[in-house]
């Protein structure tokens, strides 16, 4: 009985909680309806500035490329394997400094060449300068001369065809050897096929192992390779008879056009007469001989100055295209250099403000690789023709950059400015918003109630937006609001709100939800 009753004591207390509670929350629910009800009833602390008439800067910015003013490949005009090239991307290079050699074997070879060509010329130049004297000129002289050097053509001759025939007898002496090792290599390959053949066939019968069976396979797939070399190395040879053949027989026909060369002078020489006249265009075409021979020096002397590539400016190595060991030829790039000190930001005008926009105007740069600093110029360049595909003028920007900090080939956040708008009617930039009616303001009347205003805008500077249409001056408008505002709502300033100047930003939205 006790116990009953304990519980039946318990479950009215429970009760009781419960009734309690539920009344203590109607009673809160209806304190915040109420406080609710009594905020969307009050005004809004709003934030405003007064519409002025002020300057504005007009200022076109856009995106533009960070260009090198001095962008060089550079290449050689000689062919040739590459001997030195230490330099990679990114390296500092200065004027003057040596990048590339090639190497000067054969251009060395040209240059003694030609120096042996002219010291040729300028012996018989000053042979024929010693018997010039009209009085004792002798025919016989030259026809000595000559005959000399038919002798000479002769005995060249002579010795192009000896060695032609040493040469050819000693490439058949290689073809020769080259099929005896053929021979040898298939003979030796039927034996060991012979021996492969009778391995099978004890293999077949289980007289040898099958290891045995497949050294004696093995080494007939060795002797077949050498067969396979030797015969290459025979055809090798019979080429190499083919080229010698061809080379030697080049070089008798060269020879003997010198012997008939030389023999048309000596029948020249003894036809000619002693006269002045003669001598002096015999003189005459030496020296001209002479002077060809020394532009042949100098030719041979620049062919080799090629051979050494030099940094053309201070700048930056930004692609290496070879490396040491590997062949140059003429006009293949090798090393690409930009010069950084200065840089250009070229940037894409529309037609429409082109006009505004003149060399010497002052420019503003920024870069997301150099966040934070501000980097200034000048236009340095328009371009008098507009691309005719998108209508845009090009417009250059040059920088200064000592530290190198920008980078060619990186995008530049560009400002330009174009001119100053005096006496625009201006409002701060946050008072103006958009939706998809276009631009409006919320401005405030003399009730304090705000009315929206859609207005016009053009350029503006980083603070103040220049309005054209839809306001007067003195007008309020608002700058920030705590809360969307509607049309004819009623509005309280807060205590820094009424601003006579614009100009700050402030953060927020005056307007309803966009």
């Amino acid at each position: 009985m006790k116990v009953r009753l304990f519980f039946f004591l318990a479950a009215i207390a429970l009760m009781a909680l419960i009734g309690w509670r539920f009344t203590q929350e109607r009673a809160e629910l209806q304190a915040q309806t109420g406080q609710r009800a009594m905020r969307m009833n009050m005004a809004p602390v709003v934030s405003i500035a007064e519409a002025r008439i002020g300057d504005v800067p007009r200022v076109f910015a856009d995106v533009g490329s960070v260009e090198a003013p001095l962008s060089v490949r550079l290449a050689t005009k000689v062919a040739g394997r590459v001997t030195y090239l230490t330099v990679h991307e990114g390296d500092r290079v200065r004027r003057g400094q040596v990048l590339v050699r090639i190497d000067p074997a054969e251009v060395e070879a040209e240059v003694r060449q030609a120096r042996a060509a002219l010291a040729e010329q300028q012996y018989r130049l000053a042979q024929a300068r010693i018997t010039q004297d009209p009085a004792t000129v002798s025919v016989v002289t030259q026809v000595r001369q000559q005959e000399a050097a038919l002798a000479s053509a002769r005995a060249d001759a002579d010795q192009v065809q000896a060695n032609f025939s040493a040469q050819v007898e000693a490439a058949q002496a290689d073809v020769d050897s080259a099929t005896a090792n053929v021979r040898s290599a298939e003979a030796n390959l039927a034996n060991v096929r012979a021996r492969c053949s009778r391995a099978e066939a004890l293999a077949a019968k289980g007289y040898i192992s099958t290891q045995e069976l497949e050294d004696a396979r093995t080494a007939v797939g060795v002797a077949e390779a050498a067969v396979a070399a030797a015969t290459a190395r025979r055809a090798a040879a019979e080429k190499q008879v083919a080229i010698v053949r061809t080379r030697g027989q080049a070089d008798i026909h060269a020879a003997q056009a010198k012997v008939k060369q030389a023999a048309a002078a000596l029948e020249y020489a003894r036809a000619n007469t002693a006269q002045t006249s003669a001598y002096r265009q015999s003189v005459a075409a030496l020296q001209a001989a002479v002077a060809a021979a020394q532009a042949g020096v100098r030719s041979a002397e620049a062919r080799r100055a090629d051979t050494v590539l030099l940094a053309p400016f201070d700048g930056f190595v930004t692609s290496r295209l070879l490396d040491p060991g590997a062949m140059a030829t003429p006009g293949q790039p090798i090393l690409a250099l930009q010069y950084m000190r200065q840089v250009w930001v070229t940037v894409s005008v529309p037609e429409e403000i082109s006009g505004r926009i003149c060399t010497g105007q002052r420019a503003e740069v920024t870069l997301d690789s150099v966040p934070g600093r501000h980097f200034f110029g000048k236009v340095t360049q328009v371009n008098a023709a507009a691309d005719p595909q998108s209508r845009q003028v090009s417009v250059r920007v040059t920088l200064d950059n000592p530290d190198f900090a920008i980078r060619p080939g990186t995008y530049a956040h560009a400002a330009i400015s174009t001119g100053v708008t005096h006496g625009a009617l201006l409002v701060p930039r946050e008072a103006v918003q958009q939706d998809r009616e276009g631009s409006y303001v919320m401005v405030v009347d003399s009730r304090a109630q705000v009315h929206r205003r859609p207005v016009r805008t053009e350029d503006g500077g980083a603070a103040d937006i220049a309005v054209t249409s839809g306001l007067e001056p003195g007008e309020r408008v608002v700058t920030m609001s705590a809360m969307p505002l509607r049309e004819g709502m009623a509005v309280q300033t807060g205590p820094d709100g009424d601003r006579r100047r614009p100009g700050g930003r402030r953060r927020g939205a005056p307007g309803s939800a966009r």
